[in-house]
């Protein structure tokens, strides 16, 4: 008998601390933009589209405010209740939270993958400090719900970490390789199992935004 474990994640729409450059954290987040949420809603409607075809078992989010209202979008379109998962939550910002990431990257002479065993900021998480649990937290749902089609609405850091897991990229690979991950846009994995019991993780799609149509207004 075959079996496939399929996972679809799609980052926020755009947040207001996007727009603004801002770090956003837990205080740094101020929520979707009109443009974020008019993005959200056009997932939706994709994601209600596949839904009908063929079920999602479970629906999971970070806890950052851009997520959760992305993720409340999505809900009343697929009518399955979101689990938010605090581990899945997006790096850890520290002091940086709330400031210019212009300003943090200047002062760090990068983006925090460019020395991923450095704070960027006091009390941030390292890169690779976030990538060890986003990772570990990416494996607990996907052990939880093997064979099943599940979806969570993260952040593009979330993607970056569920890339590093299911291809087994090296701890160091942001220094060699860069994902585009743009607002509200899907990444796809599936893993079929043949008769044999042989299994390997498949990336479908990267920034998949064939949802998204122009706003105006």
């Amino acid at each position: 008998m075959t079996s496939t474990t399929e996972l679809v994640i799609a980052r926020h729409g755009e947040a207001s601390c996007n727009v603004a450059g801002i770090v956003g954290g837990d205080q740094g987040c101020t929520g979707l933009t009109d443009l974020g949420r008019a993005q959200a809603e056009q997932l939706a409607a994709r994601l209600a589209a596949e839904h009908a075809q063929q079920p999602y078992a479970a629906l999971y989010a970070t806890p950052r405010l851009r997520v959760t209202q992305t993720a409340e979008i999505i809900t009343r379109s697929l009518h399955l209740p979101a689990t938010i998962d605090p581990d899945l939550r997006g790096p850890d910002h520290g002091d940086a939270d709330g400031r210019p990431w212009v300003d943090i990257k200047t002062s760090f002479q990068g983006p925090p993958q460019h020395s991923p065993d450095r704070q960027y900021a006091s009390g941030s998480e390292t890169w690779n400090e976030y990538l060890y649990r986003a990772t570990a937290a990416l494996q607990k749902i996907l052990a939880r719900h093997e064979g099943e089609r599940i979806f969570i609405a993260a952040h593009g850091e979330t993607v970056e970490a569920a890339h590093n897991l299911l291809l087994g990229l090296p701890r160091n690979a942001c220094l060699r390789l860069g994902f585009v991950t743009d607002h509200a846009s899907i990444a796809r994995w599936r893993r079929p199992t043949n008769r044999f019991g042989r299994t390997i993780w498949q990336l479908v799609s990267h920034n998949d935004t064939r949802h998204l149509r122009p706003h105006h207004g």
